[in-house]
This record gives structure tokens, C-alpha cells and sequence, in this order.
């Protein structure tokens, strides 16, 4: 017997799958942050040039007292530069775009599901020192699913800009509300932070943890204590 419309039988493609609307605005704006042009209250910036960027670097070699045209350091501005485009590569990603594409085939799962020990590498936005952490991420689904490898990627996209880890773990944990509506959403992130074990201080071997739990996972203890018991 044919299935909708499909005289194979056989279900379309895309049914269960879920694209929201408000992709192609979501593109527009990736594509505003690739070609230059970062805007934030009304203010905009432009992006500097490469070439502004390497002489920048050159004068921060010559600050630290060292000569930027000697051998050893003749190209490190221009990988420095180069190294700067991946560590910062998040300002060019819209992570909301990331889970717009979903899945309701799912049999009436209502269940946790954690994605835990995501590593991450980050920098701090007050000395631009490395933030190395994991972070575990759970949500509730209210209908719909998105691919576990998304909530990677989200992760990723706010640790490849200058954080602070507060901001950078509600950033995860709201994005995941507004986009995907789930019953609920728990996020933990575990990090070493290089501002206080390598300057300053110099505290090594400390983390930092820090939470932030939406909908089941505030209003619920029980909920709660079943996603902390899986953060190692």
C-alpha cells in the first residue's frame, strides 16, 4: 500500500526531518562576520586587514624585545595571523544555524540525553591566555532530536572566541533552549584556565567548574542529580 502520495510505499526523504525557519537570515549574518563587517549595538567595526593584522604582530614582537626581520621570526606574523583565523573561527559560525535541522522520528523519546567530556580549547578575553576544559552537555527533548555531533559543534563555535568561562557556559546552554524548545537543558564545563596556572599566581592544577541548568533541570532536583551523576 502506497505511504503519502509515494507509490513505492516508501516514506519521503525529508519527512522526521525538521529545518526551522530563519536559516537564511542566519546565513546573512555568517556571511556579514566572513566579509568584514562585526556589529554590536548599533556600532559597526571594521574587520582590520591581514596585512594590518602581521604588522601588528611585528610590533608586539619588537615590544617583547626581540627583532621581527631576523630569521627565526621573518614569517611569525603571518602565522600568527594564520593561527589567530582558527583559534577565533567561532565569530564566523552561527550556532543557532547549527541546530536548526532536527529529527522527530524518535518514538516518543522523552529521556536525557548527555553528550559528556567534549573537550575544548579557548582563550580568556582579559589576558587572551588558553582555556582548556571539557564540557557536558544534556538536554530533555520535547518531540525532536538533533544530531549529538550539533551539540559539539556548538560548543565549539563559543570556545573559538574570546570568552570568559560564565558567559561561554550559558551561552551553550541558552542557545540549546531558544533553539531547540526541550523540556529542559544542563550544561557543566571543567577548565583549566593558563591566566592563573602559567602567569599571575601560578595555581597549577586548579579547574574551574561552573552550570547552568534551564527548565527540567532547575525546577527538578532529581533531574538535576541524574545529569550531575554522569559528569565525571
Amino acid at each position: 500500500m502506497a505511504k503519502n502520495g509515494d507509490p513505492g510505499g516508501q516514506r519521503p526523504r525529508n519527512e522526521g526531518v525538521r529545518a526551522t525557519k530563519g536559516t537564511t537570515t542566519a546565513r546573512a549574518k555568517v556571511e556579514r562576520l566572513r566579509s568584514g563587517f562585526l556589529n554590536k549595538e548599533g556600532v559597526t567595526l571594521t574587520r582590520p586587514s591581514r596585512a594590518e593584522a602581521e604588522a601588528a604582530f611585528r610590533t608586539i614582537i619588537r615590544w617583547a624585545g626581540d627583532d621581527p626581520e631576523r630569521d627565526g621570526l621573518h614569517e611569525t606574523p603571518s602565522r600568527v595571523a594564520r593561527a589567530f583565523e582558527e583559534w577565533f573561527k567561532g565569530y564566523a559560525d552561527d550556532p543557532e544555524a547549527i541546530l536548526k535541522k532536527t529529527f522527530e522520528e524518535i518514538e516518543g523519546y522523552d529521556e536525557m540525553i548527555v553528550l559528556r567530556g567534549i573537550r575544548f580549547e579557548s582563550y580568556c578575553e582579559h589576558h587572551m591566555a588558553p582555556i582548556i576544559g571539557k564540557a557536558w552537555v544534556g538536554y530533555i527533548p520535547n518531540g525532536r532530536v538533533v544530531g549529538i555531533s550539533k551539540l559539539a559543534r556548538v560548543v565549539e563555535i563559543y570556545a573559538k572566541r574570546l570568552q570568559i568561562q560564565e558567559k561561554m557556559t550559558a551561552q551553550i546552554a541558552n542557545t540549546i533552549q531558544q533553539v531547540l524548545q526541550p523540556q529542559g537543558v544542563g550544561v557543566v564545563l571543567k577548565a583549566e584556565h593558563h591566566c592563573m596556572t602559567t602567569r599571575g599566581v601560578h595555581k597549577h592544577g586548579t579547574d574551574m567548574v561552573t552550570s547552568r541548568m534551564l527548565g527540567a533541570f532547575r525546577d527538578n532536583a532529581s533531574t538535576r542529580q541524574e545529569f550531575l551523576s554522569m559528569v565525571e
